[in-house]
């Protein structure tokens, strides 16, 4: 370490200066450059990198760098295990590099730079792994302890705001994704009225609740309602794709039961550890029937002025799930007088910590009663989602028969 270099006490207070600046900008491309540069600086290094761990992809991808641009320009990935960013990654500790060739890393960029010796360190929220952070010198040298402990410091603060930005730019995400692929309007659906709701949760934030209204073919109109497991973008991408597989199918198929299995055969084969329900019900308004499909998905609830507000009675099939092979499906009929009113739901709306789902259940039958849907939405609402953000998404879609 050369002689005029700051000692560590005084690297250390100048990173934490840079990382509360950076913090505040709340900017993630900002945050990461303006720390690379400093690291570098302090380091007295030629090259400072950030590889950001991908939980889906399962790999490591360069996010940023100062020194070696090239990294993040030609899109560099790096398995678990591999290279030197790799082991450091795997092993999640730091890791003095004293020659770089190609058996010791696995990006060639890193040999043909010139470097000679480096030093990388994991970044870790807790036991979550957030990526790995290097730095390399264009001649050969040993790092100091001092070096190591600048350079863990650098990653746990690079870590806590990655983490933090990285969460928002996801939910802001999701919310877009998620809002492009539920109906900006709904449609005029003959002999029928329709309100709807969508609300985000505040604990799991944007997730994959969704609910769909098309017209079919024949005329008569699809109805769909779903519930994809987990949250965030990864949530809200493979509910678009089952959004839009389930309109495909449902335009080759009329049965409810039929789409479903076709649905759920595309689950298993395409999402990796997916899962998901999914209501699906064929509105007949010639006839006054709709004709319904449950994968898993809480029953619909019906009132109408001569029958009180209640679960439709139909059969709940198993949920799709990628790990189960297509099962038997059934679709049953529901009858819909004129005036009764069908509610579609996903279970943040009734779910509640401490209580049994059915509680929640027979508290929205209460609420339902066979009025405009615009009204009955309203009062749902107000009811039992209040002043206060759920915990978990909440669909909601109400469709009243009006002749």
């Amino acid at each position: 370490m050369p002689r005029d270099a700051p000692d560590v006490d005084n690297r250390a207070e100048q990173l934490a200066v840079v990382a509360d600046t950076a913090l505040s900008q709340f900017d993630l491309e900002s945050t990461l450059g303006a720390l690379l540069g400093r690291v570098r600086e302090l380091l007295s290094a030629d090259a400072a990198v950030i590889l950001l761990w991908d939980d889906d992809a399962e790999h490591l991808r360069a996010a940023a760098a100062n020194g070696l641009e090239e990294e993040v320009q030609q899109g560099v990935r790096v398995e678990l295990g591999a290279g030197f960013a790799g082991r450091v990654a795997a092993e999640r500790k730091p890791i003095h590099l004293r020659h770089v060739d190609p058996t010791t890393v696995a990006n060639p960029l890193l040999w043909e730079k010139g470097l000679r010796s480096m030093l990388g360190v994991p970044l870790l929220a807790g036991s979550k792994l957030i990526g790995v952070l290097h730095v390399g010198s264009l001649r050969e040298r040993t790092f100091s302890d001092n070096d190591e402990h600048v350079l863990q410091l650098a990653a746990d603060w690079i870590a806590l705001t990655t983490r933090a930005q990285l969460m928002a730019i996801d939910r802001a995400a999701a919310l877009a994704l998620q809002r492009s692929l539920l109906p900006p309007r709904l449609p005029h659906v003959p002999g029928f009225e329709l309100a709807a709701r969508y609300v985000p949760g505040s604990r799991t934030g944007v997730g994959g609740d969704w609910y769909d209204v098309f017209e079919l073919l024949d005329g008569r109109w699809g109805v769909a309602i779903g519930d994809v497991a987990g949250h965030g973008l990864g949530a809200a991408t493979v509910m678009g794709r089952i959004r839009s597989a389930l309109r495909a199918y449902a335009i080759e198929s009329s049965a409810p039961a039929d789409t479903l299995i076709r649905l759920s055969r595309n689950i298993f084969h395409f999402e990796s550890n997916g899962m998901a329900t999914v209501g699906y019900a064929v509105l007949d308004a010639a006839g006054g029937r709709a004709w319904m499909s449950s994968a898993g998905h809480l029953r619909p609830i019906v009132a109408s002025a001569h029958s009180p507000a209640a679960p439709a009675a139909i059969p709940v099939d198993p949920p799709m799930h990628s790990d189960l092979r297509p099962v038997p499906r059934r679709t049953n009929p529901v009858d819909l007088e004129p005036g009764a009113v069908l509610v579609c739901y996903t279970d943040g709306l009734v779910e509640r910590r401490g209580e049994s789902i059915d509680e929640g259940i027979h508290r929205l039958c209460q609420l339902v009663t066979p009025d405009h849907p615009e009204g009955v939405c309203a009062r749902i609402m107000a009811d039992l989602v209040g002043n206060s953000t759920p915990d978990d998404d909440v669909a909601l879609l109400v469709l009243r028969r009006t002749e």
